[in-house]
């Protein structure tokens, strides 16, 4: 039996760059059509990360989650809320969480997903090629723009476009929540208990910034590996919250579900955001917590990541770059 780490390490060395694919292929084994190499399946369980010449992305097998909380979990969310700087005074209660509700069956098909948010580096090219809005750090926000930090301060819409500019799209909300939490219900991304060292996180306090993780604001992306999932998403907890594509609702339906895509309407017109940010305190850092905001928002804690729908295992184009 290989050791785990030698067949990670065999694997890494067994992927092809473009031009040594077809050989490859004679062998068996085509990384570039979703990696279907024994050492991959044993090390993932199906999970595939195909590297490319400047970016990353992993597939994400078709898989059956639970998608939600149940009220047992709201309640240790609210506990939590209540260890916070200012828990005592901000009414912690059910009430906070309970659009996590009701936990349900949900099955996903397979997709790609970005496996860091994406860059200031990566959105300035599709400004470049005035394919999308630039963004408007000359109005006092200089210090996010620096190439590896997530891009922020965009709107849903400018998040849709550049995901559109790669072409993909951004993720659902099930496929946000699946990627985060796994096929077990994660609490975090990194697993059932919290860690303050993981991710870039703030705090439920007079002041919500948090420098004990390294970082008062934005971080690099991918500066937490610690904190990655075991499928090797990044940054799922904390740095900024992601926009997905889903409207939001105040509840997710009973029933099960497949391929959800969320409401088709809503009266306020918010779109979801997930995944906590630079601001956030623990219990906003769980991978079941989801927020609402305006798509017009420009906020300096709100960024995004890519996803696509697996189609003959292909990738988005690699046109962003991987983290330092």
């Amino acid at each position: 039996m290989v050791p785990p780490l030698l067949a990670a390490a065999l694997l890494v060395a067994a992927l092809p760059s473009p031009g040594r694919a077809e050989t490859a292929q004679r062998k068996g084994f085509d990384p570039w059509a979703g990696g279907k190499g024994p050492a991959e399946r044993a090390l993932t369980g199906g999970v595939t990360t195909l590297r490319a010449p400047a970016s990353t992305m992993i597939r994400v097998p078709k898989s059956t989650f639970f998608m939600g909380s149940t009220p047992t979990e709201v309640l240790e969310a609210v506990l939590e809320c209540t260890h916070e700087p200012l828990g005592d005074r901000m009414r912690c209660n059910e009430m906070l969480f309970s659009n996590e509700l009701a936990r349900h069956k949900v099955t996903l098909s397979a997709y790609w997903l970005d496996r860091t948010e994406v860059t200031v580096r990566a959105y300035q090219r599709c400004v470049a090629l005035h394919r999308c809005r630039p963004v408007p750090y000359s109005r006092g926000a200089t210090r996010f723009d620096r190439p590896h930090f997530p891009v922020s301060l965009v709107t849903w819409q400018d998040a849709r476009d550049y995901c559109r500019f790669r072409g993909g799209r951004l993720p659902t909300e099930a496929e946000w929540e699946r990627a985060a939490r796994g096929v077990t219900g994660r609490r975090f991304p990194w697993g059932n208990l919290y860690n303050s060292h993981v991710s870039n996180h703030g705090r439920l306090g007079q002041s919500p910034a948090d420098a004990g993780d390294g970082y008062a604001e934005l971080a690099p992306v991918g500066s937490f590996p610690s904190g990655r999932t075991p499928d090797g998403f990044l940054d799922m907890a904390g740095n900024v919250s992601e926009w997905v594509n889903d409207r939001y609702a105040d509840s997710y339906p009973e029933a099960r579900a497949v391929d959800p895509r969320g409401p088709k309407t809503n009266a306020g017109g918010e779109r979801v955001i997930r995944g906590g940010s630079y601001q956030s305190g623990v219990p906003w850092l769980r991978g079941t917590v989801r927020l609402a905001a305006d798509p017009g928002v420009r906020r300096p804690w709100i960024g995004f990541r890519c996803a696509r729908t697996d189609k003959r295992h292909a990738p988005i184009p690699a046109t962003h770059p991987a983290p330092p």
